[in-house]
């Protein structure tokens, strides 16, 4: 049996530059970081005497005796590219909700191809296991997807990711002070929002309607990523929170679909219980806020904020990793 272990992400900073439709205009940069929190994915060839061929369990279970009868569409994309002939059981578990903005869709898709790959006897280094698992999801799913978490999940780290005109990108370290990172890990809160939602219907909304107006906000946001690097190589981390604050007011400039008054409410309440600022992750609509705290601030915040489900966490740094069990 092998299983693949994939980190979720939270984006800081130039998220929405990160989408091909615009980084192939403009180019685009963020800024993000893996953490502790995983996808888990099973994989084993099932042998034939069972009457079916495949079984997949995620948040249902399929039997199906013919490809064409998963309705799991990542799955059976995946296996037809590997060429997969024989039997498979495989199994999804994951530490945070599917649709909650961390890179759920894409980190199971890099943990999926990685599993495939140890499956094969095959390898793979980081820079293709990013580029196959982008691949698979512009190409092959047609999804409207950014690239950042397949890099992300991919590689792992606090990244700087650039993504070029001509469609290829650059993953850089930022030169950190071991204090400063450990300072801004232990001031950042994930929040639940409670609401779930499908990226592709929120990024759709703003990623093919690219006028005048969303340029400027695009612009902003990615101009944000140089503020944000030069904020960590100072001493004066809790600049980071007032940062968020601002990259959040003009990502909801992109389309109404980005926040709603539920969500609104819920980030001004968190800045009245202390946080200096915040973004909602991922592409908007749900899913979970990241709020920056400040040190003296702490105690209100997990106070005020008690009724919320807030989630602990930590950097990690090794990316998405397979073995043989």
């Amino acid at each position: 049996m092998i299983i693949s272990k994939t980190p979720y992400r939270i984006s800081f900073f130039g998220g929405g530059t990160d989408y091909p439709q615009w980084y192939k205009k403009f180019g685009g940069e963020v800024i993000s970081t893996t953490i502790d929190k995983y996808v888990y994915i099973t994989i084993r060839p099932l042998p034939s005497f069972f009457k079916h061929k495949y079984r997949i369990v995620y948040s249902k279970t399929e039997i199906a005796k013919k490809l064409s009868e998963i309705k799991h569409k990542p799955v059976k994309a995946i296996i037809k590219y590997f060429e997969i002939k024989y039997g498979l059981e495989i199994h999804y578990d994951g530490d945070l909700p599917a649709r909650s903005g961390v890179g759920s869709s894409s980190a199971f898709v890099v943990g999926l191809i990685k599993a495939m790959i140890k499956l094969k006897k095959l390898k793979i280094n980081k820079l293709n296991l990013a580029k196959k698992s982008i691949m698979i999801e512009a190409k092959i799913l047609k999804e409207v997807v950014g690239s950042q978490d397949q890099v992300a999940c991919a590689y792992g780290g606090f990244n700087n990711i650039i993504f070029k005109k001509n469609g290829t990108f650059l993953v850089k370290k930022i030169n950190i002070k071991k204090k400063n990172i450990k300072l801004l890990e232990n001031n950042l809160f994930l929040v639940f929002s409670k609401i779930q939602r499908t990226a592709q219907i929120v990024a759709k909304s703003f990623v093919n309607r690219i006028t005048y107006e969303k340029i400027f906000e695009m612009q902003k946001i990615n101009s944000l990523v140089s503020d944000a690097k030069r904020i960590l190589k100072t001493n004066n981390i809790d600049k980071f929170g007032e940062l968020l604050d601002e990259s959040w007011k003009f990502k909801k400039k992109l389309s109404v679909m980005v926040s709603n008054d539920r969500l609104d409410k819920l980030y001004e309440y968190a800045l009245r219980s202390g946080a200096s600022g915040g973004k909602l992750l991922g592409a908007g609509g749900g899913g979970f806020f990241v709020f920056y705290v400040k040190k003296n601030h702490h105690k209100k915040f997990l106070i005020k904020m008690k009724k919320n489900l807030i989630i602990p966490f930590r950097f990690e740094t090794n990316g998405s990793k397979s073995e043989i069990i």
